[in-house]
């Protein structure tokens, strides 16, 4: 033999010598061990969506008809085993080809004279698979074999497994075990028994012959001849094998879960042919799937036919449960496909809370300030309370929790749409577009558009935001702010970096909750504090129409929001937020764990003198005095401006001044004064309000206040005078407020006297078009003027 040294000298010079041939035949070889096709497959698969524990809840058909699930990553181990057993049970020994298979199928069909066996393993069975419409010939099969050993050359086992399995044919339009499992078993393989599994195993071998819908007599046989092998191979034990042989085969086909149906179109739209594991509970699902259906059974009695909800986790952000409409939609209902949670729509009074909370953050109102809620009239907008009733004045957290639309206008008109608008978009409310001009006051009352998933969203912000200021040392954090989590791999309890303010401050957050806290419930909720759901935040909203009713509930763990109306937008006059969603609310939150309230942020407060009667901060004049906790910012608010000392005579009775009565002689009073309007409708509703007393005679101060105001029109104000149905020029009510109730007022149209009231104060007018002014003069000689135009009847 010779040595050593020689073999490896020849090797050298023969490597020098064909080094360009060796190269190409390194590249030739790495090619064909990893350059099979990407991907092997191509064909379409079906959109799945499961719940955050991975169990199915919904899917849609592929675009080829099929019902084949993404692929799978592994295989559970009972069909792995049934499988091998049953087709390649050297499937972990052989490199893609086995040489005696293959032999045994050349004898089998040698004998029999016809092709009885293929001698295919599993590996040359995927190669198969992923070339559809390949005629079996004897080239083929040389082929296959060639690319079943690459596949096996470039890949593991485990992958070769998942391959199959997830793109064999199950019969009929099923392919792949997922898919395989769902239908003919209803649930996940990993759930399958040994007897379910055989079955499934036996199926591609034959798949147009054998449906578990048919041939049931042949298919027991396959899966019971496999059962006997497995249990010969000692895969099963006896008492494994006696149980199976007794689990039946499946009947018909099972169709897919749908419990969530808007969701997988969501995901069909935004994912197609994918599976995704989502954020949703999947018993709060089908408790919210009950809820939504035994409430629109009444609604539709009011042609109320579509109803969407959104359940949120506070801390992640996950959306728990998703009703994007009826959950159980009829074949060619109008609109109940349509998804209401992502589609734009009028939010009614659902924005009040955050106006209220933008007055509060900038230092313009305390909680309780009070608000004007009289006739008002803004350049042709009038608008009006729900009841058609007015209160003169009302605190600011009591106009929210009882969604008064007038004093609602009256804080935006102070507060500026222009600033609510910059508000909104911090909060991540992104369909408000338009320009301040565009939606005016009216955005407040609804004329603007929101989706249910920003609002939701929205509100878990601010409550997680107040949650982690209070658990976290008093910081505001980067992350707080986020939209609504739908995939798990997305869910998170990050609190982001460590910001210095937030949009609204934790105090602000906390007064909003608590006065959203005292709005009035449904009749079934009215003794919410002995039982029922609860210390909830919420609020309702009713767009204008009755085309949209919005209910969105806070708790510092949970947000659940809810839209009731109809899809196509028509208005129904029964649709309200209080009477259609709210009720809806409260039994969803009916079913989530109770938890304790937020926790008061002091940190961001301060304890300071609040006038109980106004709400301000105290003036010099106030009384009563409480202490109240107040965000920080609140500490720049204006005093109380409706407390003033006045001077009375000895008796008590008249004002007077130092001009008729030594001050020695005088009383001097604290007293609780309102503008002439206000005071003329909140009287009406406060019996202790104490107008003041009338001038001793011949004392009266030219530096008084004002007895008397115009309610309508305004300064300016362009009145429109409409033609009624018969024909005839309508006319114009004008109205004023007196404090003193017997007062006696004489009415003056451009200098000429038209008319005298006493207690109430209104007088219907029919001036001709242009500039006119009108006087008023009252018993004591006191006057107003105001200048207003009328338009021509033909004009707007």
């Amino acid at each position: 033999m010779l040595p050593f040294p020689y073999y490896r000298y020849r090797f050298r010079r023969f490597a020098t010598r064909h080094r360009g041939k060796l190269a190409l035949a390194v590249v030739l070889l790495v090619w064909f061990i990893f350059f099979l096709p990407r991907p092997l497959f191509k064909d379409p698969t079906s959109t799945v969506i499961e719940d955050r524990d991975g169990k199915l809840i919904g899917g849609r058909i592929a675009a080829d008809g099929q019902w084949r699930f993404p692929q799978i990553d592994s295989v559970p181990s009972k069909f792995a085993l049934a499988i091998t057993c049953f087709e390649d049970q050297y499937f972990y020994e052989h490199l893609g080809v086995n040489p005696l298979a293959m032999g045994r199928a050349m004898v089998q069909n040698f004998k029999t004279g016809r092709v009885v066996s293929g001698g295919s393993t599993l590996t040359m069975q995927v190669i198969r698979l992923s070339r559809k419409g390949q005629d079996r010939t004897v080239w083929e099969k040389g082929v296959e074999m060639i690319l079943a050993t690459r596949l096996e050359l470039s890949n593991s086992k485990e992958n070769i497994l998942a391959l199959y399995a997830s793109h064999a044919p199950f019969g009929g339009n099923v392919v792949g075990l997922e898919a395989a499992a769902w239908r003919y078993f209803g649930r996940s393989p990993e759930e399958l028994s040994w007897a379910e599994s055989a079955t499934l195993a036996v199926l591609p071998n034959a798949p147009a012959l054998i449906h578990p819908g048919r041939n049931r007599k042949l298919l027991i046989e396959k899966r019971d001849r496999l059962l006997a092998r497995m249990l010969e191979g000692k895969i099963i034990t006896q008492e494994e094998y006696e149980l199976a042989l007794f689990e039946p085969l499946p009947d018909k086909p099972i169709a897919i879960p749908q419990i969530a149906p808007h969701l997988l179109s969501r995901f069909y739209l935004q994912k197609p042919g994918t599976q995704v594991r989502t954020t949703i509970d999947s018993r709060l699902q089908n408790r919210a799937n009950y809820i939504a259906s035994k409430h629109l059974e009444n609604l539709r009695a009011s042609e109320i036919h579509s109803l969407a909800m959104l359940v949120m986790d506070v801390e992640t952000g996950d959306v728990l449960a998703y009703v994007g409409n009826d959950p159980n939609p009829k074949q060619n209902a109008k609109g109940l496909y349509v998804d209401v949670i992502t589609a734009p729509r009028s939010t009614g009074s659902i924005l009040k809370p955050l106006l209220f909370a933008g007055m509060l953050q900038d230092g313009e109102i305390l909680p309780s300030t009070l608000i004007p809620d009289v006739p008002s009239y803004y350049f042709g907008y009038v608008p009006k309370n729900y009841d058609g009733t007015f209160d003169g004045m009302v605190p600011a957290r009591r106009a929210l929790s009882r969604s008064l639309n007038v004093p609602a206008v009256r804080m935006l008109m102070d507060y500026k749409v222009e600033r609510f608008l910059q508000l909104l978009h911090k909060l991540g409310l992104k369909t408000f577009s338009e320009s301040a001009r565009h939606y005016g006051l009216s955005l407040i009352l609804g004329g603007g558009e929101a989706t249910l998933w920003d609002l939701c969203g929205m509100y878990a912000s601010l409550a997680r935001t107040l949650n982690h200021y209070t658990a976290n040392s008093s910081q505001y954090f980067s992350n707080d702010l986020r939209e609504p989590t739908l995939e798990l791999k997305n869910s998170t309890n990050s609190l982001g970096d460590e910001i210095e303010n937030a949009s609204l401050s934790a105090s602000v957050l906390y007064n909003m909750f608590e006065a959203m806290v005292e709005v009035n419930r449904p009749d079934e909720e009215a003794s919410w504090r002995l039982f029922g759901s609860g210390r909830i935040a919420w609020k309702t909203g009713t767009s204008f129409g009755g085309r949209d009713a919005w209910a969105i509930g806070i708790t510092p763990r949970y947000v659940v929001g809810v839209w009731a109306g109809n899809a196509g937008g028509e208005g129904r006059p029964d649709l309200t937020g209080l009477g259609s969603a709210a009720p809806v609310l409260f039994d969803m939150f009916d079913q989530l764990p109770r938890n304790q309230w937020f926790s008061q942020p002091y940190d961001d407060m301060a304890k300071v003198p609040v006038c109980r009667r106004s709400g301000h901060r105290a003036g010099m004049y106030c009384e009563p005095v409480d202490s109240a906790w107040i965000p920080l910012t609140g500490l720049v608010s204006d005093a109380c401006p409706y407390h003033q000392l006045i001077h009375l005579d000895a008796s008590g009775q008249y004002r007077v001044t130092d001009a008729c009565v030594t001050v020695n002689a005088m009383q001097h009073r604290p007293w609780f004064v309102l503008p002439p309007t206000e005071e003329w409708y909140f009287k009406r509703k406060d019996p202790t309000y104490a107008t003041l007393p009338n001038w001793m005679a011949g004392c009266q101060s030219t530096a008084s206040n004002a007895p008397m105001e115009l309610i309508y029109p305004k300064h300016f104000t362009k009145v429109y005078i409409p033609i009624e149905l018969d024909g005839q020029v309508g006319r114009v009510v004008f109205e004023a407020a007196h404090r003193q109730a017997d007062a006696v007022v004489y009415w003056h149209l451009d200098e000429q006297f038209v008319g005298v009231t006493k207690q109430v104060h209104q007088l219907t007018l029919n001036p001709p078009p242009g500039p006119h002014t009108i006087t008023l003069v009252d018993g004591g000689g006191y006057s107003v003027s105001q200048r207003f135009e009328v338009t021509a009847r033909d004009e707007r």
